[in-house]
C-alpha cells in the first residue's frame, strides 16, 4: 500500500458524509470560494489539499480537488473528480514517484453499480486492472473530511458507517476537544473508528476543515494543519 494511502486510508473511516451541499459550505453560513490547506505529516512529510471548484470532465461539470503528499523520496499527486450534487467520487488520477520508479493509476467509480475500477499504467499500457464492488455508494478518503461542513445537531455518540473500496467501518463522535496544532488553537469534533484504528479532529467552527489525524498501528503518524487559505475567486 502506498505511503500516502497509509496516511489517509486509515482515517477515511473517521469522517462521515452527511449532506450533498456541505462541501460548499451553504449550511455553514459563509460564501465558499475554494481553498488551499497545507498539512505536516509527522515524523516527516507534508501534504497539500487544493479545492479548485467546478471544472469540465468530458463534457460534464464535476468538482476537482488535488492532493499532493511528499514523504522523503516518495511523492503522490492525486486529482479527485466528484459529483457536485452529492460529492461522491467519479474518477481519481494518481501520479506516483518513489526513488526512480514512476506510476500512473486511475480509479473510476460507478456509483450506480457501486464499483471501483482500478488501473495501473506503464506508459499507455495497462499493467494491472482490478474491480471492487461495495454494498452501496463509495466514498473518497481525501475529500471525506470536508463532507462535515455545516452539519448541525452532532452529539456525542453519533455514529455512521463509512464505505471505502474493499472496506466498511463505523465511526463515532466521542468528544469535543480543544486542540493546539501548528495552525493554532481550535475547538474540534473528535472522531474514532470502531474498531479503533485511528482518530481525527474536525474544526467545530467555520470553516469546518480537517485539523488533525492520529494514525494507529504500524505507522503511528500524525497529520496536522499548518496553514489554511481560502481562494479569492
Amino acid at each position: 500500500m502506498k505511503i500516502n494511502k497509509i496516511v489517509i486510508f486509515s482515517v477515511i473511516v473517521l469522517i462521515v458524509s452527511v449532506g450533498i451541499n456541505l462541501l460548499r459550505g451553504e449550511a455553514a453560513g459563509y460564501n465558499y470560494t475554494g481553498e488551499n490547506i497545507l498539512y505536516s505529516i509527522s515524523p516527516i512529510g507534508e501534504s497539500e489539499y487544493n479545492d479548485l471548484g467546478v471544472v469540465d470532465l468530458k463534457g460534464s461539470k464535476v468538482n476537482l480537488v488535488t492532493f499532493r503528499t511528499k514523504i522523503l523520496f516518495f511523492e503522490d499527486t492525486e486529482k479527485i473528480y466528484s459529483d457536485p450534487n452529492n460529492l461522491l467520487p467519479l474518477k481519481v488520477e494518481r501520479d506516483i514517484s518513489k526513488f526512480w520508479i514512476k506510476e500512473y493509476i486511475t480509479e473510476e467509480y460507478d456509483q450506480k453499480k457501486f464499483t471501483v475500477t482500478l488501473r495501473k499504467f506503464k506508459g499507455d499500457k495497462i499493467m494491472y486492472k482490478h474491480i471492487t464492488k461495495a454494498k452501496g455508494p463509495i466514498h473518497n478518503g481525501i475529500t471525506f473530511p470536508f463532507y462535515m461542513r455545516g452539519t448541525e445537531g452532532l452529539k456525542i455518540g453519533w455514529q455512521f458507517i463509512v464505505r471505502i473500496p474493499g472496506n466498511e467501518f463505523k465511526v463515532e463522535l466521542v468528544s469535543i476537544d480543544e486542540i493546539t496544532i501548528p495552525a493554532g488553537k481550535f475547538q474540534a469534533y473528535h472522531f474514532k473508528t470502531i474498531p479503533d484504528k485511528g482518530e481525527a479532529w474536525i474544526n467545530k467552527n467555520s470553516p469546518q476543515v480537517l485539523l488533525k489525524i492520529q494514525g494507529k498501528g504500524i505507522f503511528n503518524y500524525v497529520l496536522s494543519m499548518k496553514k489554511y487559505n481560502p481562494h479569492n475567486n
